[in-house]
């Protein structure tokens, strides 16, 4: 993909989601009703999930922030609670189709600065590759985001390999988004859900990935918010891999071929997740527009050296996005 990013950070991790979502059918469904010009409800089942405004789909908007924070360009992604991994086919198809237009419309207002990464219906594996190359080629996305869950499916089962396939192939920037929907219920019901429930979920997904047999090189898996919980217990999985599959490469060898963003409020957080996913496989991200943000945008690179923040802060992402292939059509 070329890209010709002003000069400034790039933040792989925000949110977007249209002011007009509609249930895709009958069931369990994220919809969005205006409350004003600037506002909105996303409801959840009919009830009331979370309070947004325009940041959320409103390109001027963003684009204000943006440089009021010296971000050169976002990657921009589902709301995770609309990914849907876990209801019927037909209608999450239908939901990936609708958000996926959205945002090509919000990212084509500046193909510059906004790269979209959209949603796929994982839970089909055929109709998710469909909807994932539509994405790139068509579309001209960056890639797509994913849950680190598919129902009771974990990503590192064989059943998906056809997306990472097609994922590598396309070189297409995956980002690995916990859906709070989706929790330990024993971190929701200590109200950790955002502060133990996420990075934990993370930390499951990637532990499956890394001590499972790799897939196809190439593919760019990132997990979001440092990668969890994932950094501190690759040491520990090492031990137990020594035990089980001793002739296996070891899971800190393995972790070495995922990416995570840098959204760890904390440099020595954001230092080890450098140590073991590799300098260059760490990407900025902020979680905006969300109360949660990093704000401003890479404050915790403020911390670290200055290559690293340089690293981070811009390049790393520039070369992901070098890897995607280019859109048949924008």
């Amino acid at each position: 993909m070329r890209a010709n990013v002003p000069r400034g950070r790039i933040d792989v991790h925000t949110h977007a989601i249209a002011p007009d979502l509609a249930a895709p059918g009958p069931g369990r469904w994220p919809t969005v009703e205006r409350t004003a010009d600037d506002a909105a409800d996303i409801l959840l089942d009919g009830a009331l999930y979370r309070k947004i405004d325009d940041r959320c789909w409103s390109a001027r908007r963003r684009l204000s922030d943006m440089d009021a924070d010296g971000v050169a360009a976002q990657f921009v992604s589902p709301i995770p609670v609309t990914l849907s991994h876990d209801q019927p086919v037909a209608p999450t198809v239908a939901l990936c189709a609708t958000q996926n237009d959205f945002l090509a419309d919000l990212c084509g207002q500046a193909p510059d600065r906004l790269f979209a990464l959209g949603a796929v219906p994982l839970q089909d594996v055929e109709a998710a590759v469909g909807e994932l190359r539509r994405c790139v080629l068509d579309l001209g996305f960056a890639g797509v985001e994913i849950g680190t869950v598919v129902g009771t499916t974990e990503l590192a089962d064989p059943v998906l390999d056809p997306f990472f396939d097609e994922a590598a192939g396309l070189g297409a920037f995956v980002l690995v988004h916990p859906v709070d929907q989706t929790l330990d219920p024993r971190a929701v019901a200590l109200g950790l859900g955002f502060g133990l429930g996420m990075p934990s979920a993370t930390a499951i997904a990637g532990a499956g990935l890394v001590t499972r047999p790799p897939r196809r090189p190439g593919v760019t898996v990132c997990l979001a918010h440092g990668g969890g919980a994932l950094p501190q217990i690759l040491p520990r999985l090492d031990k137990g891999s020594s035990l089980d599959r001793p002739d296996a490469p070891p899971p800190t060898q393995l972790a070495r071929d995922l990416w995570c963003d840098s959204l760890t409020y904390d440099a020595a957080s954001l230092a080890l997740s450098a140590e073991r996913f590799g300098a260059d496989h760490v990407v900025l991200g902020t979680d905006y527009p969300f109360v949660v943000r990093e704000a401003p945008a890479g404050a915790v690179l403020d911390h670290v050296d200055a290559a690293l923040r340089q690293a981070i802060g811009r390049d790393n992402a520039l070369a992901a996005l070098a890897r995607v292939s280019p859109a048949s059509r924008r």
